[in-house]
Formats: structure tokens, sequence, C-alpha cells
């Protein structure tokens, strides 16, 4: 069970790794802003891991403590969290040689919900749900 899950995680942070390198790439040519200094490549590719391994963790955890509810929990857990982790990018205070700071919620923000949302794209191909 854990090792689906493990799996389920780096294939999560592989998505969400590859969005958000298109998406600053995206973000780059429509604003004609960098912040690859800031927030680089290795920095989106490193949350994007750390954050879908804390999903396994969590989630194999709740599973064996709440059983056929952990899932629920997870998932509920997991919006919520990623909803309050929104603030980081906001309140983040840029060095005072990077141009146009006011950009850079607009670049980071979208990239928070990433994971969760390549966690919950991918989450069908693991369970193991009954087919009607």
């Amino acid at each position: 069970m854990f090792k689906r899950k493990f799996l389920q995680g780096i294939l999560a942070s592989i998505l969400s790794a590859v969005a958000g390198i298109i998406y600053q790439h995206i973000y780059y040519f429509a604003n004609e802003v960098d912040f690859s200094k800031v927030f680089s490549t290795a920095r989106i590719v490193g949350f994007s891991v750390l954050v879908c391994m804390l999903a396994v963790f969590l989630n194999h955890i709740l599973g064996r403590i709440f059983k056929k509810r952990g899932e629920i929990i997870f998932n509920f857990l997991f919006s919520i969290l990623s909803f309050a982790c929104v603030m980081i990018p906001i309140s983040i205070t840029l060095p005072l040689n990077v141009q146009f700071p006011e950009l850079f919620p607009g670049l980071a923000v979208p990239m928070v919900f990433f994971p969760v949302i390549a966690w919950f794209t991918i989450n069908p191909l693991f369970t193991n749900k009954p087919e009607y």
C-alpha cells in the first residue's frame, strides 16, 4: 500500500514540477519579468517533490488511523493546507534589486496549487474502487 502511494507521490511530483516549469516560462513570455533568481527551476522541482512526499506520508498515516475515512480526511486537509499556503508567496519580501516585485504573487500563487492538482489528477489511477 505504501509503495503504491509512494509511486503516486513521485508521479505527482513530476507532473507538478513540469506544470510549474511550463507556467514559469509562460509567465515570463507574457509579462517579460524574470524571477528565476528568486524562484529557480530547481526550487520549483524541490517544492513539488517536498509537498508531494509530505502528502504521501500524511496520506499513509491518515489511512492507517482512520481506515476508510482516511482518504476523505486527507483530501480535505491537503486542500485546506494548499489554500493556507497561498499566504507564503503573498507575504514574501523580495530583494530590492528585483524588478516588478508586485508581479511575483502572480507567478508563485498558482504554483502553490500544482502539487494538489497533480495529486488529485492521478489519484484515480492508484485507487482500488470497484467498477460498476
